[in-house]
């Protein structure tokens, strides 16, 4: 990861990388997945004026960040950092719709979730009404 892209980390950039790291936390970026952080990327007004050539550099950033051993540690605190606290709930909303897109939680994909939850101190019962939402938007 070259450096300059971690200090100039935006909360978009953050809500990109987060959307990025569930997708690939199972090892498996499916297609579905891949539509729904363009789609998310594309119409939330959070996203409204987002470079979205930064997509890449932001997508490699989580790979190279996941072959390191304390990568998900180091992905935290870029995330933490650049993220006003008022976005951590919309980080959730959007790595849970992420995980739910294709149909099916995989085992990482649920415990990437439980670790975004514990670092973004999400409340349980906010949590739960995030998980709920995004379940029943990806029912078919």
């Amino acid at each position: 990861m070259s450096d300059d892209v971690s200090l100039s980390l935006s909360a978009q950039d953050s809500l990109v990388a987060l959307m990025v790291a569930v997708s690939a936390s199972d090892e498996d970026i499916r297609t579905a997945e891949l539509i729904k952080i363009q789609a998310a990327v594309n119409m939330l007004p959070i996203f409204a004026g987002y470079d979205t050539d930064r997509m890449s550099t932001i997508t490699k950033t989580v790979f190279d960040l996941f072959e390191q051993e304390d990568g998900l540690d180091a992905l935290f605190g870029l995330v933490k950092e650049a993220l006003p606290p008022r976005l951590y709930e919309t980080a959730y909303a959007l790595a849970c719709d992420v995980a739910a897109a294709d149909g099916t939680l995989e085992e990482a994909e649920l415990r990437l979730l439980e670790e975004i939850r514990y670092e973004l101190e999400i409340d349980r019962l906010h949590a739960a009404a995030i998980e709920r939402g995004a379940r029943a938007r990806h029912l078919s």
